[in-house]
């Protein structure tokens, strides 16, 4: 009987373990491009090595942002530490034998729709840090920098959030008890 009780119990938590992880979270659409900051890092080229390089420039600059807290921290920060972060891509395509410059640039650049989890950036103006490599005539590389959404895969490509995989150990338990 206790048996039977438990296990009727433990179907009835699975159940609603599988219920409430299949319902997907409503997207919360940003209405506007206030308080948000985004990198945009445009390649030399379309070579690969210019490609790569890119993305060497992108993981030096990530790190500088990463004590900002707000909107007004990662902005104050990129005003007064320009020559800083354009010292640091200089380096990297110094390191790696490129003779070309970077120009840096703080504007209005336009995006197309990106979400992050359950937040949508919808298509549109938003404040941007332009890293332009050389002569800047390849593909390039975006992402929100604050709020920090920067979040990149080992192949350097941005990660959608709803495809990052979490695993719940009392799930995993449950599952182990059948």
């Amino acid at each position: 009987m206790l048996k039977r009780f438990l296990t009727g119990l433990i179907l009835t938590l699975l159940a609603v373990l599988g219920v409430l992880q299949s319902k997907a979270p409503a997207k919360t659409v940003l209405t506007s491009g206030e308080n948000v900051l985004r990198l945009h890092v445009i390649a030399a080229s379309d070579s690969e090595e210019d490609q790569d390089v890119k993305l060497q420039v992108r993981d030096a600059i990530l790190p500088l942002f990463q004590s900002a807290e707000s909107y007004s921290d990662a902005r104050a920060f990129l005003l007064t530490h320009g020559k800083e972060i354009q010292s640091t891509a200089e380096a990297v395509l110094r390191d790696h034998g490129f003779g070309y410059g970077v120009q840096l640039s703080l504007g209005a650049e336009t995006f197309p729709d990106r979400t992050y989890g359950d937040l949508l950036f919808p298509a549109g103006e938003y404040d941007a840090l332009c890293v332009r490599l050389g002569p800047a005539a390849g593909h390039n590389w975006w992402c929100v920098l604050f709020p920090p959404l920067c979040i990149v895969s080992e192949n350097g490509e941005p990660v959608d959030l709803d495809e990052i995989e979490t695993e719940s150990w009392i799930l995993n338990w449950f599952k182990s008890l059948f």
